[in-house]
């Protein structure tokens, strides 16, 4: 995720994969061993984040209501299919526009790699044009899968799919290009490795956003305002959910080395530490405070730790991943079960208290445990720690007022045109019913 296409582009020293191995290392500086090496670490780091999907689809499902069952999976499945598409539309050249002015920039609909798309180098550590097209493109739909968690159970399909397409076309790839795309977070010296802030804040800013605008479930808010608990349907699936997240985030985070490299697997250890170290965090506060630990908070604070080391996973020790991922859970469930009730939102799976938060606390974290020391300064890791923080909270700040004024807008306009939210009696029936005609569980 750190290479720009306005600064490395389409590389034009590109060469046949049938050509020699010496006349291909001589005309590119790269062994064929090496670009075979990174293009196949690149696919199977992109079929890992499209395993996350399945993840989010598990979770989802897992925690929300049996009725809801099918609404779930197909939001999700529709994510993913027109996510890529639209991304392919014109996603990819907003968040890679080339040379532009910093803010919002647009290099046309459509793709172009030329002939040699699929066989001449990108970027230095050597993979294609179209293999970093399908990785960032897996990243893209992630955003509004995160948007879905928040509005479960009340939200029109039509709206949400029309919402869908809009935010991954336009919110998350214009943020994506302050950044990613060389833009003006970039020449203040924010640094993200795979995402903190520009997937997975900006999908909990919207989130929160979407559940503010629909209001709760009808008997979610009990006397005096208090939220009542709405169990979910199935616990089992929605911790499979979470193992499968984990899985992908190994490649969501390692692959954003873009290549096969230390900072690879230094991702992919951090990753891992984090996490682990999150759930542990999340599950001592609330053995603390209500003498006993549920696996719904182990599996929440797992994902919040998740979430923490993605700014930082490319760029801090192991050993500094565990204090962020005990962090993260902390903040994260006092983020999902204290501030939730004190403002009143109903949000489904805690996207904004998760994601959201998850992705600030990680963004901060970066200023404070990341190291310029763990690989060369190829990877742009930081430099010194207090100047760090600065551009770390310009960045929440700009990305936060962008995403909630984007998301705000999308939904206002799709309110007035055609109503967010499903009738009294489609919500009460089940929006399995009401809105596909079909049910997810049928018991003969």
């Amino acid at each position: 995720m750190i290479w720009k296409k306005s600064t490395i582009g389409k590389c034009a020293l590109g060469a046949a994969l049938l050509v020699p191995a010496t006349a291909f290392a001589e005309d590119t500086g790269v062994s064929q061993g090496v670009f075979v090496a990174n293009n196949v670490w690149m696919m199977v780091c992109t079929a890992f984040v499209f395993i996350m999907h399945l993840g989010f689809a598990s979770v989802e499902t897992g925690l929300t209501r049996a009725k809801n069952t099918t609404n779930i999976l197909f939001k999700n499945v529709f994510v993913i299919c027109s996510g890529l598409l639209t991304y392919y539309i014109c996603g990819f050249n907003l968040m890679y526009p080339g040379d532009f002015n910093g803010y919002f920039g647009f290099a046309g609909f459509g793709l172009d790699p030329g002939a040699d798309g699929n066989t001449a180098l990108y970027a230095d550590g050597g993979y294609t044009y179209w293999t970093d097209f399908i990785f960032q493109g897996m990243f893209a739909a992630t955003c509004a899968t995160i948007v879905s968690g928040a509005v479960a159970e009340r939200i029109k399909l039509s709206a949400f799919m029309i919402f869908a397409l809009v935010f991954v076309a336009i919110i998350y790839p214009i943020a994506g290009s302050w950044k990613w795309g060389g833009g003006w977070l970039d020449a203040m010296g924010f640094y993200d490795f795979a995402g903190s802030t520009l997937v997975h804040s900006v999908g909990g800013w919207g989130a929160l956003v979407g559940a503010w605008m629909l209001g709760g479930r009808l008997g979610k808010f009990g006397p005096e305002g208090r939220l009542t608990p709405i169990p979910g349907s199935n616990m089992p699936l929605a911790a499979i959910g979470v193992f499968l997240l984990w899985l992908g985030w190994f490649g969501f985070n390692a692959g954003s080395a873009v290549d096969a490299n230390a900072a690879a697997v230094n991702a992919f250890v951090a990753t891992h530490m984090c996490a682990a170290a999150g759930m542990l965090g999340w599950s001592a506060v609330e053995w603390i405070k209500h003498g006993k630990p549920s696996i719904l908070g182990a599996c929440s604070g797992a994902v919040a730790g998740l979430v923490c080391i993605t700014p930082a996973s490319g760029s801090c020790t192991a050993v500094s991943a565990i204090p962020m991922g005990i962090i993260a859970g902390v903040v994260c469930y006092f983020a999902c079960v204290k501030l939730k009730q004190k403002c009143g939102y109903d949000d489904s799976l805690d996207a904004f208290g998760v994601h959201g938060v998850g992705g600030t606390v990680g963004a901060l974290l970066t200023g404070v445990f990341a190291s310029k020391h763990l690989s060369p300064g190829h990877y742009g890791l930081l430099d010194g720690m207090p100047g760090q923080m600065v551009p770390q909270i310009v960045s929440i700040v700009a990305t936060a007022v962008f995403a909630l004024i984007g998301t705000f807008i999308i939904l206002k306009v799709l309110d007035a045109v055609m109503g967010l939210r499903v009738s009294q009696e489609d919500e009460v029936q089940g929006l399995d019913v009401s809105q596909h005609g079909e049910e997810g569980y049928i018991f003969l």
